[in-house]
C-alpha cells in the first residue's frame, strides 16, 4: 500500500461478539461490555462505512490456535468453566492458578467469547500476509493483559499476541503499538526477549495504577534489549500533549526500526470521561494516533482494548473506521440508529469530553520521557536481521531457562538466580 493510495480495508465482525455479559464487579455491573461491539458494528452500517469495506464474519479460533500461545492446562480450565453449570472443585486453587476473579470472571459462553474475539484477530492477520487488504480491523480484539498461563485485567486469551506470531510467519519485523490508558503489558512480556517484535505503549503510570508495569526503564532483555519503548503518562494529559508526544515517538521508531507491518491497539479507556480513565483525550485526537499510523504506508492491524463509557467507545471506534477507509462523517448521530437512545442528550459523534482536571504532565515530565526513548533507541544499529522461521518465545519461557539452569547447578537458594527472577518479573 502506499502512503497516499486509497487503501483496501477489511473489516471483522462476529455477529455474536456483543451478546455476552461478565456479571458483577465490586458490587456493580462489570465495566467491561461486549455490547459495545454491538454499539460500534451499528454505527459503523449506520454511518454507511461497510460500504467501503469488505466486510467479514470470521470464524471462530480453534483449540488448536490458542494453544500457539497459550498453556494447555490453562485453555482446558476455559473450556470448563465456560458453562454455569461448571462448579469448582476448589475456587480458590484455580483462583489463584489462573487468576479468575472479579475482574476476570467466569461468565456463561466465556469459551466461544474468548475464540469470537481471538478466531476474528487471527483471521484478519491472515487477510494481510494473504496481501488480500491493506488494513485489517477488528474492534472485538485489543485484549492485551492476558497471559500465557492466566487471565488479567478482564483480558483472557491474548488475540494481540496469536495475530503476531501469525505474521511472524511472513514479515521480518513487527511493530506493536497501544494507546489504551493500561500498558500493555501482556504483549510486551511474551515478546520482551526478541528483536523480531518492537512493541511500544503509551499508558497511565504511577506505580499503582493496573497492571503496575510500564516503567521507561523496562525496554526489554537478551536479543529484545531497546525493542521495547514504553512512555508512562500522568493524569489529564489532554489532546496537544498526547499527540504531539505520540508523533515524535513513533517518527523515530519508525525511522529506526524499520517495521515490515504494524499492529494498533486502540483502547478508548484513554479517552476523557471514561469510566476506569484518568485522561482527557477527545475523540479526535484519539483518531489522529490512527491516522499518523495509518499515512505510513505500511500494513496494519487495527484492534480495540479497553473502554468503559460504552457510547464513547463507539463513537470512537466508528470515527477511527471512517479514518481508515477516508470517509468524511456528519457530526450526528444516525437518526435510523437502533440504539440512538445512548447516545443522548446530544447525539453528536463528537461530544465535549474534557473533564475539569488538571494535566499533571509538565512540559518538563514530557520533554525528560522523549529524551530518555530518543537515547534508548540510539542503541538501534537498524533494524534487525532475522531468520524468517524464528517464531520468538516470550519472557516466561525465558525466566523458566533461568530456573532450569539454577536447578541443574543446584543453586536454588542462589540468590543471584532469586533476585535475576524477581528483576524481570517485576521489570524494575
Amino acid at each position: 500500500m502506499q502512503a497516499h493510495s486509497k487503501p483496501k480495508v477489511a473489516y471483522f465482525h462476529h455477529k455474536d461478539a456483543g451478546s455476552f455479559h461478565y456479571g458483577v464487579w465490586q458490587g456493580k455491573g462489570h465495566p467491561m461490555k461486549p455490547h459495545r461491539l454491538t454499539l460500534t458494528n451499528d454505527l459503523v452500517i449506520n454511518y454507511e462505512l461497510h460500504k467501503r469495506m469488505e466486510v467479514y464474519c470470521p470464524p471462530m479460533a480453534t483449540e488448536e490456535q490458542l494453544l500457539e500461545f497459550h498453556e494447555a492446562d490453562y485453555i482446558e480450565f476455559l473450556k470448563r468453566a465456560s458453562s454455569v453449570a461448571y462448579t469448582c472443585p476448589d475456587q480458590n486453587v484455580y483462583q489463584h492458578r489462573y487468576n479468575v476473579s472479579d475482574d476476570c470472571p467466569l461468565f456463561d459462553g466465556l469459551y466461544d467469547f474468548c475464540r469470537i474475539y481471538s478466531g476474528s484477530s487471527i483471521a484478519a492477520a491472515n487477510k494481510l500476509c494473504q496481501g488480500q487488504a491493506d488494513i485489517c480491523v477488528n474492534w472485538s480484539g485489543g485484549l492485551h493483559h492476558a497471559k500465557s498461563y492466566e487471565a488479567s485485567g478482564f483480558c483472557y486469551i491474548n488475540d494481540i499476541v496469536l495475530a503476531i506470531r501469525h505474521l511472524l510467519r511472513y514479515y521480518p519485523r513487527v511493530l506493536y503499538i497501544d494507546i489504551d490508558i493500561h500498558h500493555g503489558d501482556g504483549v510486551q512480556e511474551a515478546f520482551y526477549t526478541t528483536d523480531r517484535v518492537m512493541t511500544v505503549s503509551f499508558h497511565k503510570y504511577d506505580g499503582e495504577y493496573f497492571p503496575g508495569t510500564g516503567d521507561l526503564n523496562e525496554i526489554g532483555c537478551g536479543l529484545g534489549k531497546y525493542f521495547c519503548v514504553n512512555v508512562p503518562l500522568k493524569d489529564g494529559v489532554d489532546d496537544d500533549s498526547y499527540v504531539t508526544l505520540f508523533k515524535d515517538v513513533m517518527t523515530q521508531v519508525n525511522e529506526r526500526y524499520k517495521p515490515s507491518t504494524v499492529v494498533l491497539q486502540c483502547g478508548a479507556d484513554s479517552l476523557g470521561l471514561d469510566r476506569l480513565g484518568a485522561f482527557n483525550l477527545s475523540i479526535r485526537a484519539h483518531g489522529e494516533c490512527v491516522r499518523f499510523i495509518k499515512s505510513w504506508g505500511l500494513p496494519l492491524l487495527v484492534l480495540g482494548g479497553g473502554g468503559y463509557t460504552i457510547q464513547n467507545v463507539a463513537r470512537c471506534w466508528t470515527y477511527e473506521t471512517s479514518i481508515l477507509v477516508d470517509a468524511e462523517l456528519p457530526d450526528e448521530i444516525p437518526a435510523n440508529s437502533r440504539w440512538l437512545p445512548v447516545f443522548m442528550p446530544d447525539f453528536k459523534l463528537h461530544p465535549d469530553l474534557v473533564r475539569k482536571m488538571d494535566n499533571q504532565n509538565t512540559k518538563n515530565d514530557l520533554g525528560r520521557i522523549k529524551t530518555t526513548i530518543s537515547e534508548q533507541l540510539r542503541y538501534l544499529e537498524g533494524a534487525p536481521s532475522v531468520q524468517m522461521q524464528e517464531i520468538p518465545g516470550g519472557l516466561q519461557e525465558f525466566l523458566e531457562k533461568i530456573e532450569e539452569e539454577a536447578k541443574d547447578a543446584n543453586e536454588e537458594n542462589n540468590s543471584d538466580v532469586r533476585v535475576k527472577r524477581r528483576t524481570l518479573i517485576n521489570i524494575d
